[in-house]
């Protein structure tokens, strides 16, 4: 029989998501499940963002906005950008796959860090790039210098994480411009986001991606308003760089790919300050409050810039996250990164934390 599947699609690890909530419900019979997986705003979304969905619920009979013009608008509003340096997204996912179909050729090198965010590799797999890995230094942080020895004439693309997932560090303001002051001006450096609202609002080193683009015409900047925004259900990402890339992005994003919900959301949560200051101000507290009992445990944890915690229990980290499982706690076990004594924690509110520690004494 012929074989269907490129030779290199065979290859590609599909990602593993974090478990939902009625899929712990039904496979452990239990009515109480929290999760603290995903990275997702325990707050739930923006007020002003569900008022615009009941709002547009009438009009799903119509395809949305292929353009997303409204959307671009504000946001290029908001970021002293102009409309043509910006792409819309299917979340930020999409904006990372955009940027690789649009870039990159078979054969071309494409640089990460390992271990980061599982989707730069998986969608480098599937266009049948040359990935080149290169390890975080021993404070789980990014070796840039490293990354910048990596780069040949066949490297296409660099990816960043900024903060990363899913250590939570960040690279600071300085080692940014350093990084970018070495690199060749034909390659394409790929800085994403998708946590900058925690990261900016705790810490004054922390770089502001979208001040490098003019410096820069082969920057990529990509958010999201799925973390602080809490819209993650509805897939919602951006990409921010030059006029000539976005237009190439442009050629292969698939039309109508954020739906007419996903836009009217997003709309209003750009404007909803009092539930983004909120959502910043509670994930500070509850890290705290997550440190202290680490602490107090004996674990020791990585110091985050986004609204995880991952932190080092000792055992092995797929038992202890089964062991949760059974109790009704859904986090992440590490072991896919390579950390093999390691789980992901999100801030959760007080309660799912307080349920979490309590859990995680009783499993260990």
């Amino acid at each position: 029989m012929r074989k269907l599947a490129r030779k290199n699609i065979l290859n590609v690890r599909n990602y593993t998501p974090g478990k939902p909530i009625e899929e712990v419900q039904r496979e452990y019979g239990l009515k109480e499940v929290i999760k603290l997986a995903s990275n997702e705003n325990c707050l739930g979304p923006s007020p002003k963002a569900l008022v615009a969905i009941k709002k547009n619920l009438k009009n799903i009979n119509r395809y949305p906005d292929a353009a997303s013009f409204y959307l671009k608008r504000k946001l290029s509003r908001s970021l002293g950008v102009k409309d043509s340096e910006l792409v819309i997204g299917n979340g930020s996912d999409e904006i990372i796959v955009l940027a690789i179909k649009a870039f990159v050729e078979k054969g071309d090198e494409v640089v990460i860090a390992k271990p980061t965010f599982l989707i730069y590799e998986i969608a480098s797999q599937v266009h049948d790039a040359v990935i080149k890995t290169v390890p975080l230094t021993g404070a789980f942080k990014y070796d840039l210098k490293a990354m910048r020895e990596a780069v040949t004439p066949m490297t296409k693309i660099i990816f960043i994480a900024n903060p990363d997932n899913p250590t939570g560090t960040y690279v600071t303001k300085g080692e940014l411009e350093d990084f970018l002051r070495g690199l060749p001006r034909g390659l394409i450096v790929f800085l994403d986001e998708v946590y900058f609202e925690f990261a900016k609002a705790s810490f004054k080193d922390y770089p502001n991606g979208t001040d490098y683009l003019k410096g820069r015409p082969g920057l990529i900047v990509a958010r999201s308003f799925s973390k602080a925004y809490g819209l993650a259900g509805l897939r919602v990402g951006y990409g921010i760089a030059g006029e000539e890339v976005v237009s190439c992005m442009e050629k292969v994003r698939e039309p109508f790919n954020v739906n007419l919900l996903a836009q009217a959301a997003a709309l209003e949560a750009i404007d909803d300050r009092a539930f983004l200051k909120r959502s910043l101000g509670h994930v500070v507290r509850e890290k705290r409050f997550l440190y202290s009992a680490f602490d107090k445990m004996g674990f020791e944890y990585v110091s985050s810039a986004t609204n995880f915690v991952m932190v080092d229990v000792k055992v092995d980290c797929k038992k202890v996250f089964e062991g949760l499982l059974k109790i009704g706690v859904i986090v992440r076990d590490m072991k896919t990164w390579g950390f093999d004594t390691h789980i992901r924690v999100t801030v959760g509110t007080r309660a799912e934390n307080r349920k979490f520690v309590a859990a995680l004494k009783r499993v260990l």
